[in-house]
């Protein structure tokens, strides 16, 4: 047996922030935003909204896929970068909202490769698990809220970014179906391009710390670009050889949506065909770790995907990190 994607689900907040209104914040022109992002607007959290309450939406969908699904359920894994608190886990509040018990779940943080990364320990443990143990499915949630970072000022940041969620029920399908492969990767040298500094043990939130905005989102755009062009198309490779495939089999590549423009160079890059790449990034920003499973729901909702499909979901996050995984649609 292989492990498949049988449910979908994802979810934005209905706040929508359009260009006028971060062009106002950042003093910036709207074309500007437009000319270096591709993204027209985004969506923002409602005030009270935390990240679980959005993977809550996205679950629910997902898990609506199969009727016993809930019942069947063996794990929760949830890739985030904006956890509810500090502890106990985003997953852990999850399985409760969803009135669950007794089975792990917990989160994975590999920043906007969340996704992918819980993806590829949630097809590791239940493969062991299927070999006889309990829990048929896995849910397996991207969620970030990154309106709770933003610096409004900060016009390389506040365009890109926005909030919602995704979700994937992942249970058995037959042999060739499925997770074929994945390759995951990390370069912690790199790990000061993409952070939040404030927060943490090493430089605790203090007034001192917020006054200096060390609890905001910081990026250096240039290297951050430069780094997914140089890994993106490697691990996709990687992947791809991994399953024995090639890259001309794939009928659809769903990247992560870092902003309109980093995806079009993406797919240059590659040469794949632009009719195989969706974008969410025009209606919803860069979504972090939602935004691959935003765009497989958004995706197969505009185009259903066909039985024996080859999907390739791909992505680069904080840390850096970067991460690809090989599909057969079931």
């Amino acid at each position: 047996m292989g492990l498949g994607l049988l449910g979908l689900g994802g979810h934005v907040p209905p706040v929508v922030i359009d260009n006028a209104r971060v062009a106002e914040w950042a003093g910036v022109d709207e074309n500007w935003i437009v000319e270096r992002t591709g993204i027209l607007e985004r969506r923002y959290r409602e005030p009270g909204t935390v990240t679980s309450d959005l993977a809550l939406h996205a679950a629910r969908e997902a898990l609506a896929a199969r009727p016993d699904a809930a019942s069947r359920l063996g794990l929760i894994i949830v890739g985030t970068s904006t956890p509810d608190q500090p502890q106990p886990s985003t997953g852990a509040i999850l399985q409760d909202k969803l009135g669950l018990s007794g089975f792990p779940a917990f989160d994975v943080n590999a920043v906007c490769s969340g996704f992918l990364y819980a993806l590829g320990v949630a097809d590791s443990m239940m493969s062991a698990r299927l070999s006889g143990q309990g829990g048929e499915y896995a849910l397996v949630v991207g969620a970030d809220v990154y309106s709770s970072l933003m610096d409004p000022a900060d016009r390389r940041t506040v365009s890109l970014f926005g909030d919602g969620a995704g979700a994937v029920l992942l249970g058995p399908v037959p042999e060739g179906y499925g997770v074929l492969d994945w390759r995951l990767v990390t370069n912690g040298e790199h790990r000061d391009l993409v952070e939040v500094t404030g927060g943490g043990t090493r430089r605790p939130l203090d007034a001192e710390a917020r006054e200096a905005g060390e609890h905001l989102f910081r990026m250096k755009g240039r290297p951050v670009r430069e780094y997914a062009m140089r890994t993106l198309p490697k691990v996709i490779g990687e992947a791809l050889d991994s399953a024995g495939l090639r890259l001309e089999e794939v009928d659809r590549l769903i990247l992560h949506q870092a902003n309109t423009r980093m995806v079009e160079e993406c797919y240059r890059e590659l040469g794949v065909d632009p009719a195989k790449v969706p974008l969410t990034a025009p209606r919803f920003g860069n979504t972090a770790a939602a935004s691959i499973p935003l765009t497989l729901r958004t995706e197969h909702e505009r185009r259903p995907f066909r039985r024996g499909e080859l999907l390739v979901l791909a992505g680069v996050g904080g840390g850096m990190t970067a991460g690809a995984v090989v599909v057969r649609w079931f």
